[in-house]
């Protein structure tokens, strides 16, 4: 099986067209679109119209050509539209939301997973400690929650997090596949020490809890995103943790995907 794998690309129309034509071109059985899908310039609530617009269409693309398409929203997407993401999904066949979710395909099970590791910036609504002992960076304002009447300001945003889930606990709550060795994990947050996390200014911010499960679990293939430059500044895009192939594309300028023969197990990245 073939499946071509895309990440951030934060509502570009023009990057979601090439998509369309890349999976025909590589005559991919499925793609997998790693999270941050909507616009993230402009009114951040007006994301629902880009749902109900252009990537309904887009949907309809890839289910018309048989093309299994599994996805879910990122860290920049806002959490009031979960509901009209999953509606729109729902009405395609081959359009998954793998948020949170399993999925087999040739006997492939994805598990996927869209929570983050907390980060200085405002909107919260996907964010989680890494652990219990998480040390919280500073942040660059009060935290906000996405409501259906405007963002809630969050006057103790590290309190509330206390009150959640850790990165760790989601981890360990996921469905479990049935063969862990031939399954492929979608977790936005890449895990830390890999080289998969560094920012521009060096700093490694990845998962320690989702290095941890790879590490223990070893499935056959883990994808990640959210740190767009991260290839770029540390000259790696994929590696191998124990048995686990980990691959993050990146996503600046350029149009960039892996390709993943998953019976040969043959990646290579790709940028337009």
């Amino acid at each position: 099986m073939k499946i071509l794998f895309v990440t951030d690309l934060h509502g570009d129309t023009g990057k979601y067209n090439r998509l369309f034509k890349a999976a025909r071109d590589y005559q991919v059985d499925a793609v997998v679109n790693g999270g941050d899908m909507l616009p993230k310039s402009g009114n951040l609530f007006e994301q629902d119209k880009f749902i109900t617009g252009y990537l309904e269409s887009h949907f309809a693309q890839f289910n018309s050509a048989g093309i299994y398409y599994l996805c879910y929203l990122g860290n920049d997407d806002l959490g009031i539209f979960n509901e009209i993401f999953e509606t729109t999904c729902s009405k395609y066949p081959f359009i998954i939301n793998l948020a949170q979710r399993k999925f087999d395909i040739g006997g492939n099970e994805f598990v996927g997973m869209n929570w983050v590791v907390d980060y200085p910036f405002r909107l919260k609504d996907r964010c989680r400690m890494d652990t219990k002992n998480y040390v919280f960076q500073k942040q660059f304002g009060t935290g906000l929650l996405s409501t259906p009447h405007g963002f809630k300001e969050l006057d103790d945003w590290f309190t509330y997090a206390r009150t959640l889930p850790t990165i760790e606990d989601e981890l360990n709550s996921l469905v479990r596949p049935e063969n862990m060795a031939q399954s492929i994990y979608v977790i936005h947050m890449p895990p830390s020490k890999l080289g998969l996390d560094k920012c521009g200014h060096g700093e490694e911010v990845g998962s320690k809890a989702v290095y941890n499960f790879l590490r223990e679990n070893q499935p056959l293939l883990s994808l990640h995103g959210h740190i767009h430059e991260s290839p770029e500044v540390s000259g790696r895009w994929h590696t191998k943790l124990g048995n686990t192939v980990c691959v993050q594309p990146g996503q600046l300028t350029s149009f960039t995907y892996v390709t993943i023969d998953l019976h040969s197990m043959k990646f290579d990245r790709h940028t337009e």
